[in-house]
């Protein structure tokens, strides 16, 4: 389910054009990369830790896949590991 959320917010992502080019910004990979690397963990993590960035993204995001905003914060959480689940 992580894996799938994941990927679904990398489509939402490149339909954000603000989203989006901050995140081929900060990843170095343009947007044949991300296609292309999309099921990979570390794409995954990747967007997952992208969107994380701004409240508004993660709430923006959230609406549009149709999911609670937690969601998203658990989905990158599983896909961190456990170095992802912060308690505090």
């Amino acid at each position: 389910m992580a894996q799938i959320l994941a990927i679904r917010a990398l489509g939402w992502m490149a339909g954000e054009a603000p989203v989006w080019e901050a995140f081929l910004a900060a990843s170095g990979a343009d947007a044949g990369q991300v296609r292309a690397e999309a099921a990979q963990p570390h794409m995954q993590r990747a967007a997952l830790a992208h969107v994380m960035r701004e409240d508004d993204w993660v709430r923006a995001c959230a609406q549009a896949l149709g999911v609670p905003p937690e969601e998203l914060v658990l989905a990158a959480a599983r896909l961190e590991g456990r170095s992802g689940a912060h308690w505090t």
